[in-house]
């Protein structure tokens, strides 16, 4: 047989395998018209190698649109027609520019995209570094063309100048028609007081009865003659001047084309090159685009005829409807005969083989399920469905025996063949005898064979032959309906008699039809529904156990999600628990050191006394350390539920890790309500703890006129009034801090607008008490607070 009609062969098997249409969907994935072009042309490939790496590419693609989260290409057009005129020395138009720029702009755009520090991508990478990137070209050519009518003023400085000119001498026109058509001696010549333009020159409509009163150049007139268009001599002359500025810049922009086109020129070949493979980066991705719509996997691929497909989807059956199918040829067994009723699934079983087989070959990812292996073959061959020869005049089973027949001539041991039907449209018997010797004779050379039959006598071949193997597509008697379910190792029975019973055929009928039958078919039939029973038995043993597992992996896993989630909640209550106490003991830091430095000026100014600034810090630093012990205690809850409370008791709620007031005492199902900030609510009296009530300490002072004792505070807090209230309780608390004696304050006035500081230190400057005051510093409250000294 000829090379040709070998081509031939190999375009009907993708025709009659669906391959076409899978090389349309595929197509529906590109960018480009010649991405796309490439999927349509799209042909299995014969060695492993680059199998391999066809499917390392979608791959690859699969991982990029997978971390990009779309597609990392932009669509471009094809320039490889403008570049030919470019090395030809000629001038490209501003829409063809455009599009260079545009290719530029992709090309940078997917080397930016794929050319990355990912290791997982190394074809890709390798690709898209030889991608040709020229920055400033693409910006010269954007700057200096708007659109494929519009060329930008900055493109040169001669263009700008004429234009500045064409715009003046434009107005200058204007201006003169404008007097003419207001002037009253013009008016009454004039169909509308309008100017208009006629062949690029500006004219006025004058009443054709008026044509002799207007001295000027007819450029037109109106369809019914009662109007002429006249450009006036006036401003014939200055539109000369326009066309002379226009022909300029009509010049001026051919030369800026001439010299971009100029740039273009050195970098063709490399251009063309990337255009080459822009489109094969967009083909590449239409694949990885497919194996997304498809949800399909990277099947491993072998050279050894070996195939095991697991849970394949045929890909051009609504996902929802499709059936996967578990099928394996190649090790055990060379030749696999499908049995099993009209309408069950055989065919879909035999081109889901075959579709996958081209697919994968094809560098495409199939629809199938992890650990799918398809091997490599040289040549598919596929006997599927009615493709007989009209003209030719043939019958069904001429037509598929010429097709068998140039198979067996063609088909060597590194093939796959595929036969639908084999041996039908004849004679059973004979049918039968000739199916059979042509699969011993695949078998005998070691051809991968796949057939589906009606016929019992190739059952029993498959069953008493080695290398072949029987299968079936599952039939429910109950519903008259297949399940589409294929099982390998299991001929499949015949259901006539049970069908025509359920299709209401008389008992006696059935019968009789029995008894015809031999002794040695009936006992096969038996065999074969016994067999199938307990398959099926075991199927939904199986099934059963499967969900089983599907539950304790859940079980599992929710259980585990419980205890991430209840260790999460351990930590972030620890973690604020520790910030609260760093609070506490920054702030009880800062208000001792406030504390010994009043202490200090208190005992400067009083002159003598008995406790020492020493001995006041260090039972203050004996304090901080009792607060601080006390806190870890809180924290791993060690303290006692009180048995009962009182109202205003301070108390801590276990639950909420705040604090809050005791409003009422305990009801008798031993719940007591609280008040934590502005909220009220119920707790029950064993998630609280009782906090003991902080005496008050005053501070006495020795004064001319004897001794003072008062308690005032270091800190005036005005947040949330208004700016005369605050200004009023300020004053109030300086004569008190005063007369407290001491010597530096803080006023908490907050951040907000700025309103309340502004004022505050305002005011601070016309007080008699105040010596100085400053911003807060970082730990003081910053622009929050404003620190007094007091004279």
């Amino acid at each position: 047989m000829t090379g040709d009609e070998r081509i031939m062969m190999t375009e009907r098997t993708l025709r009659v395998l669906e391959f076409t249409r899978i090389r349309e969907m595929l197509a529906e994935g590109a960018l480009t018209e010649s991405g796309a072009e490439k999927c349509r042309m799209l042909v299995p490939l014969c060695d492993i190698r680059q199998v391999e790496r066809a499917q390392a590419e979608t791959e690859e693609a699969t991982v990029i649109l997978r971390y990009i989260g779309g597609h990392p290409m932009t669509a471009f057009p094809d320039i490889r027609p403008a570049l030919s005129v470019c090395e030809k020395g000629g001038s490209l138009s501003a829409g063809m520019l455009l599009n260079v720029a545009e290719t530029l702009r992709a090309s940078r755009t997917a080397r930016d995209a794929l050319v990355t520090e990912r290791d997982n991508t190394p074809i890709l990478r390798a690709m898209a570094e030889g991608l040709t990137s020229l920055r400033n070209l693409e910006k010269d050519i954007t700057d200096a063309i708007l659109s494929e009518d519009e060329i930008a003023d900055r493109a040169s400085s001669e263009l700008m100048n004429i234009r500045r000119h064409l715009r003046g001498a434009q107005e200058r026109i204007r201006d003169r028609l404008n007097q003419m058509i207001h002037s009253s001696a013009m008016q009454k010549y004039l169909q509308e007081p309008i100017i208009t333009v006629r062949g690029d020159r500006y004219v006025l409509p004058v009443r054709a009865e008026y044509r002799a009163s207007v001295p000027g150049l007819v450029h037109d007139q109106s369809a019914s003659g009662a109007t002429v268009f006249i450009e006036p001599m006036a401003a014939v002359e200055m539109g000369n001047e326009l066309k002379q500025w226009e022909l300029k810049e009509q010049q001026e922009i051919a030369r800026i084309l001439a010299a971009l086109s100029a740039q273009v020129a050195p970098y063709a070949p490399s251009l063309r090159e990337t255009v080459d493979l822009l489109s094969e980066l967009d083909f590449i991705f239409a694949k990885g685009l497919l194996s997304r719509r498809l949800v399909g996997i990277a099947p491993k691929m072998n050279d050894a005829g070996y195939l095991h497909i697991i849970r394949g989807r045929h890909p051009l059956i609504d996902p929802d409807r499709v059936v996967p199918e578990t099928v394996w040829l190649g090790k055990e067994f060379t030749t696999l005969v499908v049995t099993g009723p009209n309408t069950g699934g055989k065919t879909v079983t035999l081109k889901t083989v075959g579709l996958f087989t081209l697919m994968a070959q094809a560098g495409l990812h199939v629809p199938a399920d992890p650990g799918t292996e398809l091997a490599v073959f040289g040549q598919v061959f596929a006997d599927i469905g009615d493709e007989q020869s009209i003209e030719q005049s043939l019958s069904t089973f001429s037509g598929h025996m010429t097709n068998i027949v140039k198979i067996m001539h063609e088909v060597t041991p590194m093939d796959l063949v595929l036969f639908d039907e084999l041996g039908a449209g004849t004679d059973p018997t004979e049918g039968a005898a000739l199916a059979q010797s042509i699969l011993t004779r695949l078998l005998h050379i070691g051809v991968r064979t796949v057939a589906t039959t009606h016929y019992s006598e190739l059952k029993v071949f498959a069953l008493t032959t080695r290398g072949v193997e029987n299968a079936s597509v599952e039939f429910d008697v109950e519903t008259l309906r297949p399940t589409y379910r294929l099982s390998i190792g299991v001929p499949g029975k015949s259901n006539a008699f049970e069908i025509s019973r359920r299709l209401g055929l008389p008992e006696n009928l059935i019968d009789a039809a029995k008894k015809l039958l031999s002794g040695d078919a009936v006992r096969f039939e038996d065999v074969i529904a016994n067999a199938e029973y307990h398959r099926q038995v075991a199927e939904r043993e199986r099934q059963i156990a499967q969900e089983a597992g599907k539950e304790t992996v859940r079980l599992r896993d929710e259980a585990e999600r419980l205890r991430r989630e209840m260790e999460e909640k351990r930590e972030q209550t620890l973690r604020k628990s520790r910030e609260e106490a760093k609070r506490i003991l920054e702030q009880a830091r800062r208000e001792s050191e406030i504390l010994i430095s009043e202490l200090k000026r208190m005992k400067k100014n009083a002159g003598s006394g008995d406790l020492t600034a020493s001995d006041v810090r260090r039972k203050l630093d004996r304090e901080i350390d009792n607060l601080s012990e006390g806190l870890q205690k809180e924290q791993g809850d060690s303290s006692e539920a009180p048995k009962t409370v009182a109202p205003g008791d301070r108390v801590r709620i276990l639950t909420l890790g705040a604090e809050g007031t005791v409003l009422a005492a305990p009801n008798d199902r031993g719940e007591v309500t609280l008040q934590a900030g502005a909220m009220k609510f119920v707790a029950p009296l064993s998630q609280l703890r009782l906090l003991k009530a902080a005496p008050k300490e005053k501070t006495t002072v020795k004064t001319k006129t004897g001794t003072l004792s008062r308690t005032v505070s270091s800190e005036c807090d005005v947040r949330g009034m208004s700016l005369e209230e605050a200004l009023s309780a300020v004053s109030l608390y300086l004569d008190e801090a005063v007369l407290a004696g001491l010597n530096e304050v803080y006023i908490i006035h907050g951040k907000g607008t700025g309103v309340l500081r502004a004022g505050i230190q305002q005011d601070l400057r016309k007080n008699r008490h105040v010596k100085s005051f400053r911003r807060g510093v970082y730990g003081e409250g910053e622009d929050g607070v404003t620190v007094v000294t007091l004279k």
